[in-house]
């Protein structure tokens, strides 16, 4: 018989989201806390030394750079002074993505798996897929290959891959420009090494960010006065969705001069693709040799998510050298410079 010792120890830390929700008089809110959600977990309780951790108890849309923070701390603290195999974070689904790739900036060198899940039914909804996420995360988890990761239908996402693409379907998730890390089937929990970035040196929390980031997606008949509202708004950074592999207007309403005005007082402009998958390529296409010369940076295979909460993470460290910084991968967002197009500061 198995001991509890010989048991992987797995703090179960809980962010709220639709897992940990019931129905209300407004709706579902989260109301279960993580001994709550424990309690439902008797089938799994057996193969694992499970203890339970309560960060906030939100609807995910309500997350705020703020609580990136308190989540990494968290982490960095619980790490520090227990001895944990692995944690897994229940969060809500709709802004995952974004704590998932902010978590791998700010946990610099994190020792032991750290597995974001949920659920797109309540846990205590007949129907719910929670089991079987909180299934496949306690696994990954357990597994001592160290990372931030999401775990979702069978599913092992690198924390920086992670894009919600389905509102209500339980494949809610993909990876997106870069295989998924693991699966699991009847064959157990299989992972792919060469989807997952080697983490090595000293774990350090580096959890300093800048929330003046605005995202913008392209729209035809965008104007470009938009972009120095934001600047005089007071933004520090600015991630833009542009058309296919990185096109945005410069006839009629030249957002590319307006976009190099931003760079030239010192505000940094990342373009990323607003299709799904392949990312953007600014050498391709005038309008986007045009973006280089005004010092608009290519984003290249980044998610939006990666790259929003990276120019955050950038803006918050302690370098004049965002650029470099911007572009120095630090968990699997960003592939390798694929032609010499792209400089790396």
């Amino acid at each position: 018989m198995q001991t509890n010792s010989s048991k992987k120890r797995i703090l179960l830390l809980c962010a709220g989201g639709t897992i940990a929700c019931r129905p209300g008089d407004s709706g579902l809110c989260p109301a279960l806390d993580s001994h709550a959600l424990l309690s439902h977990l008797e089938s799994m309780t057996p193969a694992y030394d499970i203890q339970p951790l309560d960060l906030f108890s939100l609807d995910s849309s309500n997350i705020q750079p703020e609580h990136w923070q308190t989540a990494a701390r968290c982490i960095y603290e619980e790490l520090s002074t227990h001895d944990w195999d692995g944690i897994v974070l229940t969060h809500g689904t709709d802004t995952m993505g974004y704590t998932a790739a902010m978590l791998s900036y700010m946990l610099e060198n994190v020792p032991v798996p750290i597995v974001l899940t949920g659920s797109q039914l309540p846990l205590e909804h007949p129907l719910t897929d929670g089991y079987e996420n909180l299934r496949c995360a306690f696994a990954m988890a357990a597994s001592g290959v160290p990372g931030v990761f999401v775990a979702f239908q069978h599913r092992v996402i690198l924390g920086t891959r992670a894009v919600k693409t389905r509102s209500s379907r339980f494949d809610a998730f993909e990876s997106v420009n870069l295989p998924m890390a693991g699966t699991v089937s009847a064959a157990g929990l299989r992972l792919n090494p060469s989807a997952i970035p080697e983490v090595q040196g000293k774990f350090a929390l580096r959890d300093d960010c800048c929330d003046r980031v605005f995202l913008v997606k392209l729209t035809p008949g965008i104007r470009p006065e938009i972009f120095r509202w934001l600047a005089d708004a007071g933004y520090r950074g600015i991630v833009v969705e542009t058309f296919g592999a990185g096109g945005m207007a410069f006839l009629r309403r030249n957002l590319v001069e307006c976009l190099g005005e931003l760079t030239a007082r010192g505000i940094p402009v990342a373009a990323v693709s607003q299709c799904l998958y392949d990312g953007s390529d600014l050498s391709i296409y005038e309008s986007g040799r045009m973006a280089l010369q005004n010092g608009i940076w290519d984003a290249r295979d980044m998610t939006t998510e990666a790259a929003v909460t990276k120019m955050m993470w950038c803006l918050g460290q302690k370098t004049e050298d965002v650029h470099r910084l911007f572009f120095t991968p630090r968990f699997g967002e960003i592939s390798p410079v694929r032609e010499k197009n792209y400089p790396l500061g």
